[in-house]
């Protein structure tokens, strides 16, 4: 059953978010990347969103029970997390949206800041004709029924999984693009035996991971800001508007 709809309150006036194109770059890089920033953050330290692809690569949330890895001899490493959640599965053709906000200072609740992830996730699908739906008690989007959806009804096509610390998040939501869907069978995804998982490019979408990023990032920078985020540049390039 799918949960009751959720209009967003209004979020208080804030700076601006900044947006960091990180590229390709391996799931540990980035990870300790969050931690550091996380830790060294002030009151003043600007929030940012984070764009990356990684190479292939299992996490395994903070409570994350082993057993949910299915095949250990996929070949594909396993890397133990502080997010919340169970096992997923990272890899090329997915575009991962990392979330460093202060969250005392957006005067901002996690189960809120959940809420407009997951909106702004069903609303970058809507920008390419696809329909997206939460699910009581399962953090994430999935495919909506309708004529779209095919045989994929109720599969998964974006997680999430956040950290808090300190009143500060990081970690946060990827969504398939157009991936090798191959290694989610090798695990129960977020600990659901079964489940399917599935990506844009099987519902039909023939937009690329540039294009899908820079629809994600709008859409999450007006759930969470409500104002265009600045461009920063990075060690691998900016993503421009």
């Amino acid at each position: 059953m799918c949960a009751t709809p959720v209009s967003p309150s209004p979020l208080p006036a804030t700076a601006p978010l900044t947006l960091r194109w990180r590229g390709s770059e391996p799931y540990e890089v980035s990870f300790e990347a969050m931690r550091a920033f996380t830790d060294a953050r002030t009151a003043d330290t600007p929030d940012e969103i984070w764009l990356v692809e990684h190479p292939p690569v299992f996490t395994l949330g903070q409570a994350g029970d082993p057993a949910h890895l299915l095949a250990a001899d996929s070949g594909i490493p396993l890397v133990k997390v502080d997010r919340g959640g169970q096992i997923t599965y990272h890899g090329p053709g997915q575009v991962v949206a990392y979330l460093l906000l202060d969250l005392r200072r957006r005067k901002l609740m996690v189960r809120e800041m959940v809420t407009r992830i997951e909106q702004a996730v069903i609303e970058t699908l809507a920008a390419y004709n696809l329909a997206g739906e939460r699910k009581a008690g399962a953090p994430g989007i999935y495919v909506a029924p309708g004529p779209d959806a095919g045989l994929h009804a109720g599969a998964k096509i974006a997680a999430l999984g956040l950290k808090i610390r300190n009143g500060c998040s990081y970690h946060g939501v990827s969504l398939n693009v157009k991936m090798d869907l191959r290694p989610f069978l090798a695990i129960n995804p977020c600990g659901y035996a079964g489940l399917e998982t599935v990506d844009m490019a099987t519902l039909g979408v023939a937009a690329g991971w540039d294009d899908v990023a820079r629809t994600l990032a709008a859409r999450l920078t007006a759930n969470l800001d409500g104002s265009p985020a600045a461009v920063a540049q990075s060690q691998a390039g900016a993503l421009t508007a």
